[in-house]
């Protein structure tokens, strides 16, 4: 069995739980009404087969069934048919063939959590919070979860018509994707400027601890010994799978527990904790999170945050926060079963509630404005030419300033807050 968090809940249902010591009356009504229960199942099951319209294929009815029940507890149980296991572990080994959007399902349609970076979805524009209400047209009402994303997977080089509804637009937008193989490359990483190790981590797959760790020792051998610090961009991390969360909280924690979860029974409680090895020495962290950040993603952010090891900066995250186990079955098949809460190092759970910010920051365009009525010399005719410079050079310039004109704004709060907490830093250790 293996433990993943992937996957989004955008309503919350709250269960009230009575307990009830059983007697063995009790237990032997309970069973017989079981058993009368699953008679029903049957007498419904034999009158479909015999009476229905038109001829009904016992396999695909005894899989509906399977999978009404169980997503009938919850968004993220669902039955796993053979095609469908088997994509589900090939996108956690971080390559699959499709589109390259994490999706949910809300009211009834296909909820984007969030575009995987470099991918089609991502190319076109598609961003998180977009409903997708028909594919080629065919309407996704009434289609699951798996059959819906079943259909937007495909030969690669084939087109793929989504309707999308976007919330501030008035009417709906029509896309056209070409299919492509995704390989999630879930670690990417750069300096910005030459002493902020900046790594952004898309989502959760098995190669996601090992990559984080290549990169950052490729950054610090970039940047010396005297960098400032490490931003870490979880923005739009639908999450994926929980030991991979735990090791890349662990990357840079030092002791103390990492998250716990909690099932059904008191005995199936599980905590994990810390080994000693920060891999960037104790330097300061700025985690960026958003509305589109969710599940592993979650526990890192609350991880670091509770235990003080990094500043949480952007909009409230997702909230979700079960963990799913995948339970082969016979004919290679599988479920997908909610089996416990987790919960951050304080003991709190993020369920329906999100990883709140230290310090909220919304994303903004940022344009360089000239004031008005602003002049130079350079504005005034005949003005001598510098002498040291082509026009061409000047061109590229303008071209250059205007390129940078538009920035990311969490990003740059993020810089300048690393920035000041390094200054500090630097003066409390004289």
């Amino acid at each position: 069995m293996r433990h993943v968090v992937t996957g989004v809940l955008a309503t919350a249902v709250v269960l009230l739980s009575i307990v009830i010591i059983a007697t063995p009356d009790d237990r032997v009504e309970a069973s017989s009404e079981t058993y009368r229960q699953l008679n029903l199942f049957g007498d419904v099951f034999a009158k479909i087969r015999e009476d229905y319209v038109e001829e009904v294929d016992d396999e695909k009815l005894i899989e509906a069934a399977i999978n009404g029940m169980l997503s009938s507890l919850d968004p993220h149980s669902s039955y796993l048919n053979p095609k469908n296991y088997d994509g589900m572990k090939v996108q956690t080994r971080g390559k699959f063939g499709g589109l390259g959007i994490e999706v949910t399902m809300e009211n009834g349609l296909v909820k984007v959590v969030a575009p995987i970076d470099d991918t089609p979805a991502a190319k076109a524009g598609i961003l998180a919070g977009d409903f997708i209400t028909h594919l080629d047209d065919e309407p996704v009402l009434g289609l699951t979860l798996a059959e819906a994303v079943e259909k937007m997977r495909g030969l690669v080089d084939t087109d793929l018509k989504l309707t999308i509804r976007r919330a501030g637009e008035k009417e709906p937008m029509v896309l056209t994707l070409t299919r492509a193989i995704i390989t999630v490359q879930s670690v990417r990483g750069r300096l910005e400027g030459d002493d902020i190790l900046y790594v952004r981590i898309s989502s959760f797959t098995e190669q996601t601890d090992s990559g984080l760790r290549k990169t950052i020792e490729k950054l610090k051998a970039e940047a010396g010994d005297d960098y400032k610090g490490l931003i870490l961009d979880l923005r739009n991390n639908p999450g994926g799978l929980l030991d991979q969360a735990i090791a890349v909280s662990d990357d840079f924690l030092e002791k103390g527990e990492i998250v716990s979860t909690r099932g059904r029974k008191a005995d199936d409680a599980q905590r994990y904790n810390a080994k000693p090895d920060d891999i960037i020495d104790g330097k300061p962290i700025i985690v960026l999170i958003n509305g589109g950040s969710a599940s592993a993603s979650e526990i890192v952010a609350g991880a670091l945050q509770d235990h003080g090891r990094a500043v949480i900066l952007g909009t409230k995250s997702f909230g979700k926060g079960s963990v799913q186990t995948i339970v082969p079955l016979q004919g290679n098949g599988a479920m997908r079963m909610t089996t416990a809460r987790y919960y951050t190092p304080s003991g709190t759970s993020i369920q329906a509630k999100g990883i709140v910010p230290d310090i909220e920051v919304e994303q903004a365009k940022l344009e360089v404005l000239e004031p008005v009525g602003s002049r130079s010399e350079a504005d005034l005719r005949n003005h001598l030419e510098n002498g040291e410079e082509s026009d061409a050079s000047k061109a590229d310039a303008n071209d250059q300033k205007k390129g940078e004109e538009v920035q990311d704004y969490q990003l740059l709060r993020a810089k300048d807050l690393l920035k000041g907490v390094w200054l500090f830093a630097k003066k409390d250790a004289k």
